[in-house]
């Protein structure tokens, strides 16, 4: 079975079905492209999944997760991404085995089809030449033989004429014997091309044709089994995977089987008891005796302690379950920082000295008094002085030695300026160097060169090299100036803090001085005060059972970070941007929200803040 002896006549529809073989080719290497983005884009969402679900850290989600179901999910996840892993595998696999290799085998396929073709279209127009040469010579020989006959049957004419000379006659003759010969020419011309002619195409039918058609025939056996043994690729780089992803699936079902209900359990009164015993009996009122109520020793109206008066508003009282109270928006209010906040920090980390010394530790003061305190508080006046200031500072152009910034970032600066100096200086010392070099070897060698001509170099050098030690002089000093001026300018500051808690309403007036006196006071501003509160005593009781939370009324970035290790005081990060739920009171802290979950105070030089206007009026 060839396609040389069997097809020797079907050039054209071989050339169509050849054509129709790499058009399957290429589309099969498509599907296996769309196939690997699948697999890629499946397992990205996979991965995208397992993220979704993870625990967010240092978050309360984060602590659900010692429970033993929640192991298990977490588990599952982490076992997840493995296995968009190896779906991942199956795409690279895919691409580099059978996508690439598919790709340039088409590129060889085509060009190898295009040189057989070539060489068959190259053997048709010969045997079409040869076919025209054999058509010419054939119409030559008819031509001559019919011009051979003429002249003949002139010639016997002129024979037979007796008007005709004899000369007339001769020439006619010679005419004749000479189309007789040129008719002669042309049927051996004829029967040499006619020989030639089959010779060759006996060679074109038995000999090229079915040389190159054998050779076309191999070339598409050859497409046929590359396609057969990429199909089996295919199979193969996905059966590779299933061990890795029955693995996963294993550990999914081993962290199934590794879920305890009881540990569970057991955790979930590990985190919730509370430690009170339950209420005892109610003993029976007696009306009919003198009106004396008692209570019950195991009552929790008397977990709170024997003699301890209960806090009455305007004679309304509701007899609340104080264990079971949740804390809201007026307690935290009491329970706020009362020490003064702490200066922002002087160090290059401020994560190196988070809280200090000067970190807001809880006085342990009786509610009664906090909130009598908080009854009273009067509005201060607002120190309009330093923000006049530092918004001057920030419309003008920012100065040489940086004082419109931060101790710490003017720091920063200055040493970041005295750095780029330095370096400068530096490489003007080596081309200072390099010249000095180049004139000794003018001054040994003069052919060379001229050592004067380096004179107005150097100079100029120098004279480069001084401005800089000068200029770096300056900002060294203003370096050393706010390097000895830091620890001074973080007492400052904290004495100046705690002024705040011993201020009356009579010395507010003073704080413009006291700000300008103080170093800071080109780049801190302080927060609008807010007016007095009024509570309600009748309303009073009811706050104790609102949940809902206070609504922002702006955000606020952390410029340092802050610890917040103690009582009423919130953890924050360098550049963390969070709500601001109440404003500083004049205490020197602000109260900030990061989730539902997530309130506390921080010193209010450690952030900026941005207020709502809207929310603000409201």
């Amino acid at each position: 079975m060839s396609w040389g002896t069997e097809l020797w006549d079907q050039f054209d529809n071989l050339e169509k079905h050849t054509q129709w073989g790499i058009d399957i080719l290429e589309k099969y290497i498509k599907f296996v492209k769309e196939r690997t983005e699948i697999e890629l884009s499946y397992a990205k969402q996979l991965r995208n999944l397992s993220k979704k679900y993870q625990p967010k850290k240092n978050s309360k989600e984060e602590e659900e997760y010692r429970y033993t179901a929640c192991k298990a999910f977490l588990s599952t996840l982490n076992e997840m991404n493995d296995y968009a892993g190896q779906h991942e595998v199956i795409s690279e696999n895919m691409t580099s085995q059978i996508t690439v290799e598919l790709t340039r085998y088409v590129q060889d396929l085509k060009q190898e089809r295009k040189s057989h073709f070539h060489e068959g279209r190259k053997a048709q127009q010969h045997i079409e030449t040869c076919w025209k040469q054999l058509e010419s010579s054939k119409r030559r020989f008819e031509r001559d033989c019919k011009e051979a006959d003429r002249a003949q049957q002139y010639f016997e004419k002129m024979d037979a004429d007796i008007n005709v000379t004899k000369a007339d006659v001769e020439k006619a003759r010679q005419q004749a014997q000479t189309r007789h010969q040129m008719a002669e020419d042309s049927k051996a011309d004829y029967s040499l091309i006619l020989q030639k002619f089959n010779q060759e195409q006996r060679e074109y039918y038995y000999t090229h044709i079915p040389t190159i058609f054998q050779k076309i025939q191999e070339m598409e056996e050859r497409r046929i089994v590359r396609v057969g043994e990429s199909m089996k690729t295919y199979a193969e780089v996905d059966r590779q995977v299933i061990p890795i992803i029955g693995k996963c699936l294993d550990e999914i079902v081993k962290a199934a089987k590794s879920i305890d209900q009881k540990n569970d359990s057991q955790l979930v009164i590990e985190a919730y008891k509370s430690g009170f015993e339950p209420p005892g009996d109610i003993e029976f009122e007696d009306y009919t005796q003198p009106m004396k109520r008692t209570v019950s020793d195991n009552s929790l109206s008397n977990s709170r302690g024997e003699g301890k008066p209960e806090l009455k508003f305007g004679g309304k009282s509701k007899g609340k379950l104080w264990p079971f109270i949740k804390k809201n928006k007026l307690m935290s209010l009491l329970t706020s920082p009362r020490q003064p906040p702490p200066p922002p920090p002087a160090s290059a980390s401020p994560s190196a000295v988070p809280n200090g010394p000067q970190s807001p530790k809880q006085q342990k003061e009786p509610l009664s008094h906090r909130f009598n305190e908080f009854m009273t508080s009067k509005p201060k006046i607002h120190c309009f002085r330093s923000l006049k200031r530092g918004l001057s500072l920030k419309l003008g152009a920012a100065p040489e030695d940086f004082s419109n910034l931060p101790p710490e970032q003017r720091r920063k600066k200055l040493q970041q300026k005295v750095d780029e100096l330095n370096k400068d200086i530096q490489k003007e010392m080596d081309q200072r160097d390099a010249i000095t070099k180049m004139k000794d070897v003018y001054l040994k060698n003069p052919q060379m060169g001229d050592p004067a001509s380096l004179d107005h170099k150097l100079t100029e050098v120098s004279q480069n090299i001084e401005k800089l030690r000068l200029e770096a002089q300056k900002f060294e000093a203003w370096l050393a100036e706010v390097e000895g001026r830091l620890p001074a300018r973080s007492d400052q500051a904290r004495r100046q803090s705690g002024m705040y808690d011993t201020q009356s309403p009579a010395t507010v007036n003073n704080c413009a001085q006291d700000r300008e006196s103080s170093p800071d006071g080109s780049y801190t501003e302080e927060q609008s005060q807010e007016s007095e509160v009024k509570v309600l005593a009748t309303d009073f009781d009811d706050e104790f059972d609102d949940e809902e939370p206070l609504p922002a009324i702006g955000t606020c970035k952390a410029l340092y970070t802050f610890e917040g290790q103690n009582e009423g005081t919130i953890s924050v990060v360098e550049g963390e941007t969070l709500y601001v739920i109440e404003e500083d009171k004049g205490d020197g802290w602000t109260r900030i929200r990061r989730s539902e979950d997530e309130e506390g105070y921080v010193p209010t030089s450690y952030v900026e803040v941005y207020l709502d206007k809207n929310a603000k009026d409201s």
